[in-house]
């Protein structure tokens, strides 16, 4: 079957090959013929070696597709099923999922380490799969709770968007910081996640929504999404003046992974107000805060993982709003692509024009 590999981390192109096969099948594992895959930006970054993956790998953790074949022991999905892929399941048995905090459950983490995916022809070897999962690819085998099943009239690529972008930004807003109605909220980056969580905070009843981003095109579509304003970073300290009368926001999220954005976002938020960071970042970029402002000023700071919630329940959530004309998970999709071209979509984030890629498979 094809898969668009990555042979060595920092390489910026994937080679399609079509001597991969996925392995692991057996009790308790699905085999799912990927249908849609979305590039999330996370992708990006375990190809940089911003977050820590093995490799050679398969990227992508933003799918949907059908059951093709259930090992012993699966009772929730059979073959022919339309699913979507998480690439974060809950186990159910950790501390994590007791507490009702599945979004922490470690299990699916531990899929990282063990090869998805193995080379047939003359470059024989293990290849792994981003995040235990590895969407890039035609077939992928995986715990079978990283299959949830989806409606028949809910299609693949709008699936592929709840498994990852929308889910982490609606849920950040409605779940993790719980926005206030009449709220004052600032979004610092706007791609898929970053509209998504405008989304979100409109959902709430926000009523000044500040999208920041430098490309000229996602502020233009922040303002299609919810925002009541779009500037550029250089605008963010005027936004804040004119809106808050320099107090600072309610609520910022910082929905790019970088300290210095992540040190703007608390700057910019009131004092007593709410900081949530949703970008994912590398392990040795440290944030600074003093201990005297981090008292003083009494600013809640919110990390997000996955939309900070029961990931099955914030599925069902978005496919309820999408299905009501709640939140827009069409437009999200301003790029396809099809398999061969994978690397066009890769240009797409890399320049910011692109909210989401879909790779048709």
């Amino acid at each position: 079957m094809r898969a668009a590999v990555l042979h060595e981390i920092g390489q910026e192109k994937l080679e399609v090959l079509d001597d991969v096969e996925a392995v692991g099948f057996g009790p308790g594992k699905v085999r799912i013929r990927v249908r849609a895959t979305g590039l999330c930006h996370s992708d990006l970054s375990a190809m940089s070696g911003v977050l820590p993956q093995p490799g050679p790998f398969v990227p992508g953790h933003e799918g949907a597709g059908e059951i093709v074949e259930v090992g012993d022991g699966v009772t929730h999905v059979k073959p022919g099923d339309r699913v979507l892929v998480c690439w974060l399941p809950a186990c159910g048995e950790c501390p994590s999922c007791k507490r009702g905090q599945t979004q922490l459950c470690l299990a699916g983490f531990m899929n990282a380490g063990v090869p998805n995916f193995r080379r047939t022809g003359g470059g024989s070897g293990d290849v792994f799969g981003f995040a235990g999962t590895g969407t890039f690819a035609e077939e992928v085998v995986v715990d079978a709770k990283c299959a949830v099943a989806i409606p028949d009239d809910v299609p693949f690529d709008i699936a592929a968007l709840i498994g990852c972008g929308v889910t982490t930004g609606l849920g950040a807003a409605v779940n993790t910081a719980a926005v206030a109605a009449g709220s004052s909220v600032a979004v610092i980056g706007c791609g898929g996640v970053g509209i998504s969580a405008i989304q979100g905070a409109r959902l709430k009843g926000a009523a000044q929504i500040v999208a920041v981003d430098p490309v000229e095109s996602r502020r233009e579509a922040a303002l299609r999404f919810g925002a009541t304003e779009a500037v550029a970073p250089d605008g963010l300290d005027d936004a804040k003046q004119r809106l808050t009368a320099g107090e600072g926001f309610d609520y910022v999220f910082e929905v790019v992974g970088k300290s210095a954005t992540t040190r703007t976002a608390y700057e910019k938020t009131r004092r007593g107000g709410t900081l949530c960071v949703v970008g994912a970042g590398a392990l040795d970029d440290f944030l600074q805060i003093n201990m005297f402002e981090l008292f003083f000023d009494e600013k809640k700071i919110l990390p997000s993982m996955y939309g900070g919630g029961d990931v099955l329940t914030s599925y069902e959530r978005a496919i309820a709003l999408w299905r009501a004309g709640r939140i827009d998970l069409e437009s999200l999709i301003t790029h396809r692509v099809p398999f061969a071209s994978i690397n066009d979509a890769l240009d797409q984030m890399r320049s910011g024009e692109a909210l989401r890629t879909i790779i048709e498979l």
